[in-house]
Order: C-alpha cells, then sequence, then structure tokens
C-alpha cells in the first residue's frame, strides 16, 4: 500500500513537471520564432519612425504612442473604480446581502464576456450615443471596463491577504473604519495591488477587439493632439499588415518586428510585476 502511494506520488509529480516544461516552451517557442523573424527590422529607428510608403517602410513609432495613450487612459479610469468597488467588497459590504450578490455576479460576468463584445459596447454608447467619435477616449473607456474585473479581484486578494489583527489594533486605538483602510489596510496591501495593476497594464497593452471600433486606425503618421483624436496602436498594426496589406513582401517583416516589440513589452512589464511584489514581500513583517 505504500510503495503503491508512492509510485502515484512521484508519477503527479511528473505530470506536474511535464506540464510546467510544456507551458515553457511554448512560451520560448513563440518568443524564439517572433524574434527570428522580427529581429530583421528591429531597430532604434523602427521604434521612433513613423510608417512611410503604405507602411512598407518606417517604423511604428504612432503605435507605440498610440498603446501608450489608450493604456495610460484606460488604467486612469479603471484603478480608482476597482480599487474602491473592492474595498466595499472585502471591508463594508455584507458577504450574503443581495447587494453584495449582484456585485459578485456583475464582477464575474464582466469577466467572462468576449473582448469582442466590449468593443462593440463602446461604439455603440462611447462613439455613437456620448459622440466621442473614433478616439483615445472612446478607445480607453472600452479597455477600463475590460479591466475593471482584473483590478477588482486583484485588489480583493491584495486586502484579504492583510491580517484581521492589523484592523483590530487600528480599531483599539480609537480609529475609525475608514482611517483603518486608509492608513494601515491599502499601504499593507499596495504590493498586491500594484502586482495587479501592473498585469493589467500588460492584458490592456495587447487587446486589439476593443479598440478596433472605437479608437484606432489603420495608417495615419499625425500624432494625437487630443483624446478626441484617432489613433494607431500595436495589435491593431499587427492585424492590419498581416490582412489588409498590399505588399505581403514588404509589410510581413514589419508585422512580426511589431508583435515582438508587444511581446517585450508585456513581458517586461510582468518581469517587473514579478520583482516588485519579490522585493516588497521581503519587506514585509508578518
Amino acid at each position: 500500500m505504500v510503495k503503491a502511494r508512492a509510485i502515484k506520488e512521484i508519477l503527479l509529480l511528473n505530470i506536474l513537471r511535464l506540464s510546467a516544461i510544456a507551458i515553457m516552451l511554448s512560451f520560448f517557442i513563440i518568443l524564439y520564432f517572433l524574434a527570428v523573424e522580427g529581429l530583421k527590422v528591429l531597430s532604434i529607428s523602427f521604434l521612433i519612425e513613423r510608417p512611410r510608403a503604405g507602411m512598407t517602410e518606417g517604423g511604428i513609432m504612432p503605435a507605440l504612442l498610440g498603446t501608450f495613450y489608450l493604456t495610460l487612459g484606460a488604467i486612469i479610469v479603471a484603478f480608482p473604480l476597482a480599487v474602491f468597488t473592492a474595498i466595499y467588497m472585502t471591508e463594508y459590504a455584507y458577504t450574503q446581502s443581495k447587494t453584495m450578490q449582484a456585485v459578485r455576479i456583475a464582477v464575474n460576468t464582466l469577466a467572462g464576456v468576449p473582448s469582442v463584445v466590449y468593443g462593440l459596447f463602446g461604439f455603440a454608447v462611447f462613439v455613437k450615443v456620448f459622440g466621442f467619435g473614433v478616439s483615445i477616449l472612446a478607445g480607453s473607456l472600452t479597455i477600463a471596463i475590460l479591466l475593471l474585473p482584473i483590478l477588482i479581484r486583484a485588489t480583493q486578494e491584495a486586502l484579504f491577504a492583510v491580517p484581521n489583527s492589523f484592523r483590530e489594533a487600528s480599531f483599539a486605538v480609537g480609529a475609525t473604519k475608514w482611517q483603518t483602510i486608509r492608513m494601515v489596510v491599502l499601504p499593507a496591501s499596495a504590493p498586491g495591488i500594484l502586482t495587479g495593476v501592473i498585469l493589467s497594464i500588460s492584458r490592456a497593452a495587447g487587446e486589439t477587439a476593443p479598440i478596433m471600433f472605437t479608437a484606432v486606425t489603420f495608417f495615419t503618421i499625425a500624432l494625437p493632439d487630443s483624446i478626441f483624436s484617432e489613433v494607431m496602436a500595436l495589435p491593431y498594426h499587427i492585424y492590419g499588415l498581416m490582412t489588409e496589406g498590399a505588399v505581403p513582401e514588404k509589410q510581413v517583416p514589419i508585422a512580426y518586428g511589431t508583435a515582438l516589440v508587444l511581446v517585450l513589452l508585456v513581458l517586461s512589464l510582468s518581469l517587473t510585476a514579478i520583482i516588485i511584489r519579490i522585493r516588497l514581500r521581503k519587506q514585509k513583517k508578518w
């Protein structure tokens, strides 16, 4: 009996190891494939120049800048909403109340909605009803809604990780509920919240469907001058080059170079989140 259990334990451990190795291999194969094709065009000029000759020459600077504006706008809108919602769900709401159940259902539903549906919603509401047009503002608001469940869950997990003894000690010295949250709970949960923000930035930078109908244009050399300007963006730039390009032999290498830049951007953000989390965890005293 003991021997059989040991064999099962070893078998399960090997299955877990193989699963982890398969994931790592998949990642490195994708990265290698993109690097082989993308490094042919990747250079400093590729990053800082504007596209030329119908996007068969030049760089991706407008797409980089557009991705930055859309991501920044989405985080500015989504972050406070997500943090306040998570604080309410974690610190104030009664777990079994109807309001809490409704909020939880809304968050879970938002998390499961396909990204293209967000794009259609943004087009119908922000572009048409509110009259923002195809613009940075409409795209940022659409992506912000997509990021809400990610940020809410990350913030909730960070708040749950704070020991209750911290709250009790704060109450014991006469602090109010809000003072405890603001001066004790939020600072202690900041590493987890920050990690969630960085990972959500990675998600926002790589989304195509939500901005396809709300923010981006296929080709422009003009840089945005207001939040109502339409922009280029890295993911849609790749899509446009691979589906609507007129000169595939020249545009396909640029598409691979753009994809490599986007993957490296997301990878760098993920590594930043890991490094920050590790350093801040080392500073914890509990």
